[in-house]
């Protein structure tokens, strides 16, 4: 059995908010102090769907003890086949009392008394029936109901996606599938309270009402997500009709307590037909219209074509092929130089993830980051090429040229990863012989105690802590200020102009001097000529990343490459 609905009194006396037990086992409220025989018995009456009450102590969710008197009655729907247990439960002011033995009706009592008791617990029955009746129907309500819009939720949903698929292939209608997705409801909430996002949702579940036929069916998935379900008619216009409309009333100014914010929405458009091999795949088809649409912009719909059909089917493959990469272990770190800029040699190397496939052979990040990323793999991988750093570093230390120190990319996940701090203390590595770098973008994103805890625990350590990509987030001095690194990198974007464009030489020169104001060493990406070389270290940049001095490669080939050049890779 598991939990599918309960009233604020029931929260109120268990200590368990509705969350809480939503979806979870019974047994959750199996509390220490409830004694096993009692337990047993009402697992035999379960069993044999009974109709039982019973008095006991048992716990709240903070452990408290309490006595209750609990009462299960068993439901059932004739028309679905559903049944459900209806669990009612009593808070007991003290314990209860031993039960009082009920004499007989003494022999003389008349027949008209004893029909009366009878009658008199007969009417008792059916009114306690009715109620339970009347009870079973908010039951059934509040399971198929999103208790905020008052919309079907996903699991009514769910119902309701089979049978319109059932009447499809007998025969039934085409119908659409629209997927209603906020674009900015997170900033609602960060701004305006959890209050202002609650009313923003009961406003675009109203606005869906408004905008769909009695015909069509529409319900809340969750979060800011809404689903609607529409038959197909004669004319497409009725299809971008709705999603046009949908898009373009939810694109007006949003009120709260005398605020306003601007709260648009994608949607994702797709068919189900009779043509269809898996018509179930018609919501996954509507999801990826939804993602196309968004990756255009706020405030678009977007129909899903056969262009998204063989792009979702090599996403697909391509996640199935990550998950089975993870699990072999085909990542693996590659290294690019970086070079003193003011004595020309080795100092340290970019680590850089490459995924040895084994099919296709050796694949650029560019090739799957992306869709690792959405997968949720990204910090697996990270995992992964870390674990292979603290061997790859051993081998070094016996060369003439060692490799004195190596910096990693952190994810946004494994930024606020708690497991990050431990893993790189258990992972044998010296930490003042390690740079984690993060993307500016990634840290203003994410800052909070939890970024702030980790950047302070790795200075901690020792651990050199560089902001990567410097210049092209949305706050970058905001983002320097906050994060204090000992590394600026700035962005070959603006390192590669400096040569021919006078503009970007100035715009460069004053990054760095930002950077050098704060006592910041700098390292210039992107440099791929000698040229290059000996304008960003006559502009103060403090060491030099780019094709120049190598391309990204495997720990055996920067191996030889230190062998090569003892360790010199550039003379000024």
């Amino acid at each position: 059995m598991d939990f599918r609905w309960c009233n604020k009194a029931f929260t109120s006396i268990t200590g368990y908010a509705y969350d809480d037990i939503l979806g979870q086992r019974g047994s959750l409220l199996v509390g220490p102090s409830l004694e096993q025989g009692n337990h047993l018995i009402i697992i035999e009456k379960l069993f044999n769907w009974e109709h039982f009450s019973f008095k006991v102590l048992n716990n709240r969710k903070n452990g408290e003890q309490f006595w209750q008197k609990m009462s299960w009655t068993p439901l059932s729907d004739a028309e679905t086949g559903d049944r459900w247990w209806l669990y009612s439960l009593v808070e007991l002011e003290e314990p209860p009392r031993e039960p009082v033995k009920r004499t007989p009706f003494p022999a003389a009592i008349s027949d008209q008394a004893r029909f009366a008791d009878y009658d008199s617990r007969i009417q008792r029955l059916e009114k306690e029936n009715s109620r339970l009746h009347e009870l079973s129907k908010i039951v059934a309500t509040e399971m198929h109901e999103d208790p905020l819009t008052r919309l079907s939720n996903r699991r009514h949903f769910e119902v309701e996606l089979k049978s319109w698929i059932a009447k499809l292939r007998q025969g039934g209608p085409d119908f659409a599938v629209f997927h209603v997705d906020l674009d900015r409801f997170k900033s609602v909430n960060d701004t305006l309270g959890h209050d202002a996002g609650d009313r923003l949702l009961i406003s675009v579940a109203e606005t869906l009402r408004r905008l769909t036929n009695q015909s069509d069916f529409v319900a809340r998935l969750g979060g800011d997500e809404f689903i609607v379900l529409r038959p197909l008619g004669d004319s497409a216009l009725q299809l971008s009709g709705l999603a046009d409309a949908i898009v373009q009333e939810l694109q007006a100014p949003f009120a709260f307590e005398g605020k306003t914010v601007y709260c648009s929405a994608c949607v994702g458009v797709a068919i189900a037909d009779t043509g269809m091999d898996v018509p179930e795949q018609v919501v996954a088809d509507a999801d990826s219209a939804l993602g196309r649409a968004k990756s255009q912009g706020r405030g678009r719909w977007s129909f899903f074509t056969a262009d998204m059909q063989a792009e979702a089917t090599a996403t697909r493959q391509l996640v199935s092929d990550l998950l089975s990469a993870c699990e072999n272990g085909e990542f693996v770190p590659y290294f690019q130089p970086v070079i003193d800029a003011g004595t020309g040699r080795f100092a340290a190397a970019e680590v850089l993830v490459r995924w040895l496939h084994p099919a296709q052979g050796l694949l650029p990040p560019s090739a799957f980051l992306d869709t690792a990323a959405s997968a949720g793999l990204l910090k697996r991988i990270d995992e992964i090429t870390f674990a292979a750093l603290p061997d790859i570093l051993t081998s070094f230390d016996g060369t003439d040229v060692g490799l004195p120190r190596v910096s990693i990319n952190i994810s946004a996940g494994r930024l606020v990863d708690p497991a990050f701090i431990h893993d790189i203390k258990s992972s044998g590595i010296d930490p003042e012989r390690l740079t984690v770098e993060i993307l500016e973008s990634v840290y203003l994103e994410q800052i909070g105690d939890a970024v702030q805890w980790t950047v302070d625990e790795l200075r901690e350590l020792g651990v050199t802590i560089a902001l990567d990509d410097f210049g092209t987030g949305h706050a970058s001095v905001q983002g320097l200020l906050q994060i204090r690194p000992d590394l600026l990198k700035v962005d070959r974007k603006f390192i590669q102009p400096i040569v021919e464009d006078e503009t970007a030489r100035a715009l460069a020169a004053s990054i760095i001097g930002i950077g050098k104001s704060l006592g910041i060493s700098i390292v210039a990406e992107g440099v791929e000529t000698e040229t290059h070389a000996h304008f960003a270290s006559d502009m103060g940049c403090d060491y030099l990343q780019g094709f120049h001095f190598g391309k990204p490669m495997g720990s055996e080939d920067l191996r030889k490459r230190l062998d090569e050049t003892q360790g010199i890779f550039w003379h000024r």
